[in-house]
């Protein structure tokens, strides 16, 4: 079993350390104050938001698994792939509905998750192992927000960049981020991306602040991996959990703001952070998309959307799409 897993570890030793230093200090030390929203992500925050996708008010998981069990089928037909890649793969839960599809189909010969978190990687890697005799699993510790190094594995290959995550970046990193993947990929590649699409503010917003307040421990969770990581002295009690709607920009935008005047120590850093009674740090962005803003998006950059899934409900889009 283990020789068919492996785990390429393209990250420096100080990666994510050295990253989670400088965002902090660009991201605190300025207004508007800001927080990437990768670091919600350690042991306590990966759990916190598996509870939060099960969530009666958390709509994309179950509307893009409907997809995928609907239209896996296809899209094995559609792209015969070999290689399944996946961009953020975390616990690979849903792409088990991918994999047995192109498995079906008779193509796939090896699955490439690619993910910041070693453990993730690990662990999804070897229940895979053990769950599909066979297949080889070709892991990547790698971060593709900063560069894309996509597995040189046979072709075809299916790159899926599922889960919405692709709202998380602003226009100029999801810019950054087709130019990067469209350079890696050959002719007979595909893309299978999944959008949360614009829909009532309403619903957006509870999926963001749901009733149990369940998202709001996970919003200031990242408050606890400040204190641990870099000695920080936040309180979580003192911030509360905002998630807006920006209807300018037609996003959520998830929020913490200060209850009352405080100044919090970073020592691993150096500085200590002045916030004012109602002051706000950005902790997310999650962009929803409409079919033709994303469509001629992509195209802008070198993709040519081939295929649009929907659920039952039109609240989530799953795509194909190729080089053009």
């Amino acid at each position: 079993m283990t020789s068919r897993f492996t785990l390429d570890r393209r990250l420096p030793e100080r990666h994510l350390a050295d990253s989670l230093r400088a965002d902090v200090l660009a991201g605190l030390t300025s207004p508007p104050r800001t927080l990437p929203p990768r670091w919600f992500y350690d042991a306590r925050g990966s759990k916190l938001f598996e509870e939060i996708t099960r969530l009666p008010e958390y709509y994309p998981t179950r509307a893009e698994r409907e997809i995928l069990g609907l239209r896996a089928a296809e899209v094995a037909d559609l792209t015969g792939a070999r290689t399944l890649v996946e961009l953020g793969s975390g616990s690979s839960d849903k792409t088990r509905l991918l994999i047995d599809a192109l498995l079906r189909r008779g193509t796939l010969e090896g699955y490439a998750p690619i993910d910041v978190s070693e453990s993730a990687l690990s662990a999804a890697g070897q229940a895979l192992c053990h769950e599909y005799p066979g297949l080889r699993i070709a892991a990547t510790l790698a971060d593709f927000g900063d560069r894309l190094c996509l597995p040189t594995g046979p072709g075809p290959r299916l790159v899926a960049f599922l889960g919405g995550t692709l709202g998380n970046l602003g226009t100029a990193e999801r810019a950054g981020f087709y130019d990067r993947l469209r350079s890696s990929l050959g002719t007979e590649d595909t893309l299978l991306l999944g959008a949360d699409l614009v829909k009532g503010e309403d619903v957006l917003v509870r999926a963001y602040d749901d009733a149990q307040g369940i998202t709001a421990e996970f919003n200031k969770n990242v408050l606890l991996v400040l204190n641990r990581e870099l000695g920080a002295g936040f309180d979580p009690r003192a911030f509360d959990h905002l998630a807006l709607w920006n209807r300018e920009e037609e996003r959520v935008e998830m929020r913490l703001r200060a209850r009352t005047g405080q100044t919090v120590s970073l020592p691993a850093l150096g500085v200590e952070i002045p916030f004012a009674q109602g002051e706000e740090v950005r902790t997310e962005i999650s962009v929803k998309f409409r079919r033709a803003g994303l469509t001629d998006e992509l195209r802008r950059h070198g993709f040519a959307v081939t295929r649009w899934w929907t659920d039952a409900r039109e609240r989530f889009a799953l795509l194909l799409a190729v080089p053009s």
